[in-house]
């Protein structure tokens, strides 16, 4: 008998060794997959693929319904791409999902960024840090550290996975190409241009070097000599932006934001933009163009074609 434990081992393993998914991809769908199972054992219902009808896949909906649209979307998106994989396997000769129309209407979220004065608060503080430590201390190659992971941020506009995978050899400090990897294994270069973020740059390089080594030639890495983690990136990030007096819960994907949203007000190209960020789609990046609204004020107090029209015979009453 060929269950759905099977079949999603089998699924999984494609996703892992021929699609090259992430592992914190590979863990939703594991996940997601292990409660559709779940709740088929609850319900006594059979566990053989092809057993499994719209029938049980919309009971299942209907348990899953008060989760977030999100959640909902990406659990329905892991069935369906299964079901898929196994019809095109010749495992199965009815695909229970292929006439199911679910729609799920998910709210659009605008990005929260800091502008560009926050930004500056929060460079102030980090390089404030380093002019008050010896320098013959781990404190304040530590804060050099802390400044490095903002720059990277910062200047690269990465997610915070990318920044924390980043490897030594993928960072070219003499030509300041930085080359990142993110979801799906795509890689994309960035080139960082500005004098000052290169030079700290070269500086942690310097501090940290023979601990990179040690690492395993991880780019940021902590005391303990190894990968300097997510968490401890996000932490960083929330330490500095409350020492700087921002008045935001601030994560790395905030620098994230903030780097396409002031990009957009500099006049860069969308394109441009959604090539800088990875993004496989320009509908992604399309909701950085309704972010900034003080932006899209002085564009039609300036811009606007009515100023043009002058109606000098006209006056208002008193």
């Amino acid at each position: 008998m060929y269950t759905l434990e099977d079949a999603a081992k089998e699924f999984v393993n494609h996703c892992i060794y021929e699609k090259n998914l992430s592992p914190k991809t590979i863990y939703a769908y594991k996940t997601d997959l292990s409660q559709l199972l779940k709740f088929l054992r609850d319900k006594k219902y059979s566990t053989e693929v092809t057993q499994i009808s719209k029938s049980e896949l919309r009971e299942y909906l209907e348990l899953i319904s008060s989760l977030k649209p999100k959640s909902i979307k990406r659990k329905i998106a892991v069935i369906k791409a299964m079901f898929n994989y196994l019809e095109f396997e010749d495992k199965i000769t009815v695909n229970p999902v292929r006439k199911m129309r679910i729609k799920i209407k998910e709210p659009v979220n605008l990005p929260r960024y800091l502008n560009a004065g926050e930004m500056l608060e929060i460079f102030k503080y980090a390089y404030g840090q380093i002019s008050i430590k010896r320098k013959s201390t781990y404190s304040y190659s530590a804060s050099v550290r802390d400044i490095a992971v903002i720059e990277l941020l910062f200047a690269t506009g990465a997610r915070v996975s990318e920044i924390a995978n980043l490897r030594d050899n993928d960072v070219d400090l003499s030509s300041g190409v930085i080359n990142l990897t993110g979801k799906g294994s795509k890689e994309r270069i960035i080139q960082v241009c500005n004098i000052d973020s290169l030079g700290l740059l070269k500086l942690y390089r310097r501090l940290f070097m023979n601990r990179i080594e040690v690492s395993g030639g991880f780019f940021l890495v902590n005391r303990l000599n190894k990968k300097l983690s997510d968490q401890s990136i996000r932490a960083t990030v929330r330490v500095l932006s409350h020492k700087a007096m921002i008045n935001k819960h601030v994560t790395p994907h905030f620098f994230r934001h903030t780097f396409a949203t002031l990009l957009l007000e500099k006049d860069v190209d969308i394109k441009y933009i959604q090539s800088l960020l990875g993004h496989s789609s320009i509908m992604t990046t399309q909701i950085y163009t309704h972010v900034n609204r003080e932006k899209q004020r002085q564009i039609l107090k300036h811009k606007h074609p009515r100023k043009d029209f002058v109606l000098s015979s006209f006056s208002y009453p008193e």
